[in-house]
């Protein structure tokens, strides 16, 4: 087990970049490429609504300077 947490500890990104990447492939190999990619991006927006959510991002505040008026 010590193996594999120091693996862990010092190539993180490297692992999660490899293991994206697996399931993209994966998904692109078994549904296709334009539905892999619309499930790619899914996740992405997931990640930034979540970020934001963790980081105490006030959500109104920023639908009003999106579609608030110009």
């Amino acid at each position: 087990m010590g193996m594999i947490q120091e693996i862990l500890e010092r190539h993180l990104g490297k692992v999660v970049g490899i293991l994206m990447g697996l399931l993209f492939g994966f998904l692109a190999i078994r549904y296709g490429f334009l539905k892999a990619l619309f499930v790619a991006l899914c996740a992405v927006a997931g990640y930034y609504i979540g970020k934001r959510l963790d980081d105490r991002i006030d959500f109104r505040e920023i639908f009003s300077r999106l579609f608030g008026e110009r």
